[in-house]
């Protein structure tokens, strides 16, 4: 059974609460007056002194709670600050330079609006074939502008992605428009319009939609679905204290911020009564949406998602049902608006479990002595809408010790208009008459902050090769030997590694210091993903400039408290020049990364080539990697998990006497077996029988 229980002082990890963030607001007006909030957000605990109360919450201080804020002032002057809410102080006052901070929902929803009245725009619509006296119809996708040269960074702007909706139940990405205006927030209006050279008139393709009326007006929706439903009769089998959670022998605590989204902070397994610290925190950190298409504009098409949007601010409200089913634990999210008032995005993040299928099983074909046991998950999961798509995020936690960080990837095409039959020259795909979709890529960086059997860690990279020695020599007579190379990664430029599939390789965070009594190898934790797209844009390519994260499959650093976020902490206009976040920091590659205090950098993601399948609404597209114990425990560590059926040889022989049967009891066999009864066995045997020897009818 679950339970939840919550102490009235916030835990120095949790977010910072609406009486926090009112406060820091008050603060910072009194001292400076009316300003625009982007951020009023958790300075989160410097990691020396969260680790020592960590360790002694009892005597050791209790870090201080500091809201980090950054605003902008009349001007568009923008300034980063700190406020320490016990002291009621403000303890930095930084002014900006040339650096834009997160663009906010507020700000995107205004570009709209303004759109609408702006003459120039009515203009290029009326060119395109939309009437006057239908601006009401046209929307756009306000985006950063990424960074364009004439206009530089130090005005604050968006560029609007613009589209027409005949009825406002249309699907908005149908109707694109060829020409993109460019808008100062300053100024709240369009100072430029990029036109194309050549025109391509709205399209004329009758309207594909999604929504259950046109479903219904096309054949209507499917009648063969039989309801399922899952069920947890006594409860969850998780423990909530405040924000801190506890599920099968893991405990760690589940933040939240504007911009990450989800974060958990002190990662522990409890192994038979020995508490193992694994990662201090786990974040995804940073991602970049890089279209392929070269023409201009089409350049500044280069979505930072997180760091130019955020990952919690466009954090969607779950709903029990349909985002999350069966028993299900909520957390809201609290942020401020940009004219310090409050919003409260409700049920931001849900946390279950599911059922993950056979953990582990073994049938002896001798006698049919069998044990399965069926393994559980538990999910914390968050959704988000960056304006076409939506970016379903899900840790999973198993109970054999793997973390899968697993992203859904659903929502609309970035659509472009173009003439009918147009020559795509490649960089996109007519996914509807009159629709081009652009090729781009998904890039998502993980941030793993490794605490694997304590602070000082080696990452090694592994790759499974063949024996050096020749077919016919001593050591590899036959030719079959092969075996996994490991090469340590000592310094943040020797870090600097890519995928190989033909290897398979893995990298292994490792406390070289905890050897495995068995294997002597050390403890570790193993990061496989295989989903490792390199950065396709160039080598010196705006984006690869701007991404430098994504450069390579794998970066380790050496911890520092501020280095949080691997495109840098301001990424709306950044030109590149330099690189900010992981390329300053790695600096000339030569710093030492072996036995400290290391962070692993992992960019993954999925290369998106659109097809007519993905239009007009996606199918989901997942994209998964794990953070596997290896050397970790003394042997399987799910041992103890209760088997859903065990049976022993001996068992078998005395006809099933004191097999272990602990099936569900609401498992039926589909059709009912051949005397027309439904009520059959729900596990089988290893020849596809229900049962064994005789034990039948679970």
């Amino acid at each position: 059974m679950g339970s939840i229980t919550s102490d009235p002082v916030p835990h120095p990890f949790d977010p910072l609460d609406q009486d926090e963030i009112a406060s820091a607001i008050n603060i910072v007006k009194k001292a400076h007056g009316e300003l625009y909030f982007n951020v009023v957000s958790l300075h989160e605990p410097r990691k020396a002194e969260m680790t020592k109360w960590l360790a002694d919450p009892t005597n050791a201080p209790r870090p201080p709670r500091i809201a980090d804020t950054v605003v902008i002032a009349p001007g568009g002057k923008v300034y980063d600050g700190l406020v320490d809410l016990a002291s009621g102080k403000i303890t930095k006052w930084e002014l900006l330079d040339g650096l834009q901070p997160i663009i906010t929902m507020e700000e995107l929803r205004q570009v709209e609006y303004v759109c609408r009245v702006d003459p120039k725009v009515i203009e290029q619509c009326e060119i395109s074939g939309i009437p006057k006296e239908d601006m009401n119809k046209v929307y756009c996708d306000p985006w950063t502008i990424g960074y364009d040269e004439r206009h530089g960074n130090k005005i604050r702007l968006q560029q609007a992605l613009m589209y027409y909706r005949p009825e406002v139940d249309d699907c908005q990405y149908q109707y694109p428009l060829d020409f993109c205006p460019i808008y100062d927030a300053e100024q709240q209006k369009i100072i430029a319009i990029d036109i194309p050279k050549v025109r391509r008139p709205l399209g004329k393709a009758k309207p594909i939609n999604y929504h259950p009326a046109a479903v219904e007006k096309a054949g209507g929706y499917r009648k063969d679905l039989k309801p399922i439903n899952i069920t947890q009769p006594e409860g969850v089998s998780f423990k909530m204290n405040g924000r801190e959670i506890e599920w099968q022998n893991w405990k760690f605590h589940i933040g939240f911020n504007y911009r990450e989204g989800i974060v958990l902070n002190n990662i522990t397994y409890n192994d038979k009564g020995s508490v193992r610290p694994i990662f201090y925190r786990l974040s995804l950190a940073e991602m970049v949406v890089p279209y392929g298409n070269p023409e201009h504009p089409h350049q500044r098409k280069h979505a930072f998602d997180l760091g130019e949007y955020g990952a919690g601010y466009m954090t969607n409200s779950l709903a029990l049902g349909c985002d999350c089913k069966g028993s299900i634990h909520y957390l809201d999210a609290h942020f401020p608006a940009r004219d310090g008032s409050l919003n409260t995005i409700k049920n931001a993040i849900c946390i279950h479990e599911e059922d993950s299928g056979i953990l582990f099983k073994h049938s002896d074909f001798r006698d049919e002595s069998v044990i399965v046991t069926r393994g559980r998950k538990l999910i914390i999961q968050q959704i988000f809408t960056a304006a076409n798509y939506e970016y379903a995020i899900q840790w999973i936690f198993h109970q054999d010790g793997t973390i899968q960080p697993e992203i859904k990837l659903t929502g609309i095409l970035n659509t472009y208009s173009m003439d009918p039959d147009e020559d795509t020259k490649g960089w996109g795909t007519q996914v509807y008459p009159g629709v081009n979709a652009h090729n781009h890529q998904h890039l998502f960086c993980l941030r793993v902050d490794a605490n694997v059997d304590g602070p000082n860690n080696t990452v090694f990279m592994s790759d499974a090769v063949a024996s050096d020695a020749p077919v016919g020599s001593p050591e590899n007579f036959y030719g079959n030997a092969f075996y996994a190379k490991r090469t340590k990664l000592d310094t943040t430029g020797k870090a600097a590694t890519d995928y190989n599939g033909a290897t398979s390789r893995t990298w292994e965070i490792c406390n070289t210091s905890k050897l495995h009594p068995y294997s002597k190898k050390a403890a570790s934790y193993k990061l496989v993903s295989r989903e490792v797209p390199g950065l396709l844009p160039k080598e010196g390519s705006l984006v690869w400039k701007r991404a430098g994260f994504a450069r390579h499959a794998v970066f380790v650093t050496k911890y520092n408290d501020d280095q949080l976020w691997p495109a840098g902490r301001h990424v709306p206009q950044t030109s590149g020049e330099p690189s900010l976040g992981l390329p300053e920091w790695i600096g000339d590659g030569s710093e030492s990364v072996d036995d400290t205090d290391v962070v692993l950098w992992h960019t993954f993601g999925v290369v998106h080539i659109p097809a007519p399948e993905d239009f007009p609404v996606m199918p989901v597209e997942p994209i998964t990697l794990l953070l596997r114990p290896r050397n970790f425990f003394a042997n399987n560590p799910v041992l103890d998990v209760p088997p859903s059926y065990a049976s022993t040889p001996s068992q078998v022989a005395a006809s099933g006497v004191g097999a272990t049967d602990a099936a569900d009891r609401m498992s039926r066999l589909a059709f009912g077996n051949a005397n027309g009864n439904g009520n059959g066995a729900c596990c089988a045997g290893s020849n596809g029988t229900s049962g064994t020897n005789g034990v039948n009818g679970h």
